[in-house]
């Protein structure tokens, strides 16, 4: 049955590079010797290497899928998470933090972020916390990048949902678990390298199919009074606009996602994310991590600019472009189709479904599935497709929707607008069938690299970071990190079953690189530069960021205490607490949460007592004493 679905060749080239992967698993396995080994390469990884498994780890399924989902619902404004993803992640990151987190975690003989938190500041108390946050919502994040790759593959093989998910996050957890960090690290170079390939034939392609630059971007801003009203209802402007900037209104909602939730939460996010700080202590020198800013500056400028531009000319692709021709398999009349789901109950919309199969398989099930019009009041909100009858009871439509509307999935029993769908949609429907192959294997290697480093981030956290230390064990093996790397899985895998839809995806990663900014950036930045920052004031401005973005996340962010469900439990019909208080129910808790949890740092620094001066030779070397001026040659006689 797969290789009837997916052909002989594209088999064999998968499984190819799955054995590729397993041979670079087993070599890392092989040269993993000491915990060095396992948790940081032996320090001794070549730039090259670091920088693509720094931007390959970055950049994974939840950038391609989930944000080109985003940029496929609210346009090009996503571009500016580009530049900072460049600006902030690569140039301040390689360039202002990369030295220090190498030269302190050196000096400290520090082997994960936690530790080098908890040992910069002498404090086992330090990289607990450090190490059971992470561990806690890491599981998060990995679903959602679980979810992105799931979600190609499910239509790439025509796969159920669940067994994809299984074997997608099995392959992962074998060579992790076997071979640690230079596992990892060997195997994200490769799967850099084919995210590269990878996302420049799909950019080239794209502008190819729409008749260039210039075309393709004037069809897009042409096409936006097309957009879904409840889009422009929040202040959609356009595909190539800024959505509608102000305060106090509900028109001005969607600038308040993408710039605070989107764009800020992780942009900035990205300085103290533990998987990626890490990378820093891999090499032997600064010279390196310069060498590697050019590389990974490229690499995510591909990356997330192709993601973000072809997410948003998707758009163009399905209004004027797309055609399709199949067997008309079945028709649902009336089909309620949801919109958005949340514990106050779903936003469906009635219309007419056509479900086709344009593979001529034998079973004759239908692997596409088109809105053909509204029905009732939402006639006008939803496509008009033009449908011709070729005969045979095959039919040839032109769908005439955007990303949104196009991307129909079956979720359990229900049908659903999944913006997470819109990239596979696009893939599938507008790309050459041997560019689907390629752009598989890029989500898979795009997934892996991701999740592997998550993985075995959580691994580290729970074995090295908190049992360790809350157990005071004296010989340090990896054993217990294989275990938490193997707990975190489970929890990943079952978030990511469950969880699905909503553009999840954006939303998961988000809230994980604002929690990481709001609840360790402080205490990053401070240990690394500011010798006047005291293990209270850390510890301080870590619970403060943590305590604040649980509280926003539980409470006022409307997407996530509408979905946890704990404000709607209290009132019956709410999911905020600001519900009737415009715009504060979108904003990010960053904006809130990482300015108390610095003034906290600095105010509990300046009334605490500094730390001693033999910690701080231990940590940043020995001070510098002013030279003694030089004494004046003795005059000798002649």
């Amino acid at each position: 049955m797969l290789a009837q679905t997916v052909g002989f060749v594209d088999v064999v080239v998968i499984l190819a590079y799955l054995l590729v992967v397993a041979y670079l698993g087993w070599l890392g396995y092989r040269r993993t010797k000491t915990p060095a080994d396992y948790m940081l390469a032996g320090r001794d990884a070549h730039p090259f290497v670091m920088a693509l498994s720094y931007g390959a780890t970055f950049i994974s399924t939840s950038a391609i899928v989930g944000f080109g989902g985003v940029a496929g619902m609210f346009g090009m404004s996503l571009l500016w998470l580009t530049f900072l993803n460049i600006f902030v992640g690569i140039f301040i990151a390689f360039v202002v933090l990369g030295g220090p987190v190498r030269r302190i975690g050196h000096a400290l003989d520090a082997h994960t972020f936690p530790e080098l938190l908890g040992r910069r500041f002498d404090s086992r108390g330090i990289q607990v916390l450090a190490g059971a946050v992470i561990f806690v919502f890491m599981p998060v994040y990995a679903a959602a990048v679980m979810i992105g790759g799931t979600e190609f593959i499910t239509k790439a093989f025509n796969l159920d949902y669940g067994v994809a998910l299984l074997i997608f996050s099995l392959i992962v957890a074998a060579y992790v678990i076997a071979g640690g960090l230079k596992a990892v690290m060997y195997t994200d170079a490769l799967q850099g390298i084919i995210m590269f390939v990878g996302m420049a034939v799909l950019l080239v392609w794209a502008y190819m199919q729409l008749g260039g630059v210039k075309n393709a971007h004037q069809e897009l801003s042409s096409m936006a009074g097309a957009a879904f009203p409840g889009h422009k209802a929040m202040g959609f402007q356009g595909w190539t606009a800024m959505p509608k900037f102000g305060w106090g209104e509900g028109r001005y909602d969607l600038w308040w996602i993408v710039v605070t939730t989107i764009v800020m939460g992780v942009g900035i996010g990205v300085l103290a994310q533990p998987q990626l700080n890490v990378r820093f202590m891999t090499v032997k020198s600064r010279k390196q991590l310069n060498r590697a800013v050019g590389v990974g500056g490229l690499f995510i400028l591909l990356m997330t600019g192709v993601a973000f531009t072809v997410g948003a000319l998707s758009n163009a692709y399905f209004f004027k472009h797309e055609v399709i021709e199949g067997k008309l398999v079945s028709v649902t009349d009336p089909a309620s189709v949801v919109a958005k789901r949340t514990r106050l109950g779903d936003t469906s919309l009635s219309c007419r479904l056509l479900h086709i199969d344009t593979k001529g398989e034998a079973d004759g099930v239908a692997d596409t599935h088109i809105i053909e019009r509204g029905l009732g009041k939402f006639e006008a909100a939803l496509p008009h497709a033009q449908v011709e009858d070729l005969g045979d009871g095959r039919i040839r439509v032109r769908p005439q929707a955007t990303g949104f509307t196009r991307a129909v999935t079956q979720v359990g029993k229900d049908w659903m607008l999944n913006p997470d769908s819109i990239i596979p949609t696009y893939v599938i429907s507008a790309m050459p069938r041997w560019f689907g192959l390629l752009f598989l294997l890029t989500l898979l290697a795009a997934a892996m690299s991701t999740l592997s480093s998550q993985f075995h981030t959580m691994g580290t956290a729970l074995g090295r970071d908190v049992i360790e230390q809350i157990a005071q064990v004296k010989r340090k093996g990896i054993g217990i990190t294989r275990l938490g790397i193997c707990i975190g899985l489970i929890i990943a895998v079952i978030i990511g079953f469950y969880a699905r839809g909503g553009y999840i995806i954006a939303r998961a990663t988000s809230i994980f690189f604002g929690l990481c900014a709001s609840a360790f950036l402080p205490t990053l930045i401070g240990g690394l530069f500011v010798k006047r920052m005291t293990r209270p004031a850390a510890l301080a401005s870590m619970i403060v960021g943590f305590v604040v973005t649980t509280f926003w996340v539980l409470l006022i962010k409307s997407a996530e205490a509408g979905d946890i469900g704990l404000v709607y439990a209290i009132t019956g019909n709410q999911a905020s607490i600001l519900w009737n208080y415009p715009n504060w129910p979108n904003v990010d808790p960053l904006l809130v949460a990482l300015p108390l949890s610095t003034l906290t740092a600095v105010v509990v620094s300046l009334l605490t007592r500094p730390p001693s001066a033999a910690h701080l030779a231990k940590c940043f070397g020995p001070a510098k004493t002013e030279a003694a001026p030089a004494r004046p040659a003795e005059l000798t006689p002649n």
